[in-house]
């Protein structure tokens, strides 16, 4: 990321556990392609929100 950039201009991702948007951290800057979830939290979390998605809805 270039210096002197915005935050309202930083890259956004939608979080599959939490569905809130994150942005992009400059600890990201070299995995951001492979960053999936906004924190450890919803890392941890991540077959919750499998679980959820892959059952029906009735």
């Amino acid at each position: 990321m270039p210096r002197n950039v915005s935050k309202s201009d930083l890259p956004t991702k939608q979080c599959p556990v939490c569905d809130r948007p994150f942005t992009w951290r400059k600890k990201w800057a070299d995995c951001w392609d492979e960053v999936k979830y906004c924190s450890e939290r919803c890392r941890r979390r991540r077959s919750q929100a499998q679980d959820r998605s892959s059952s029906p809805d009735t």
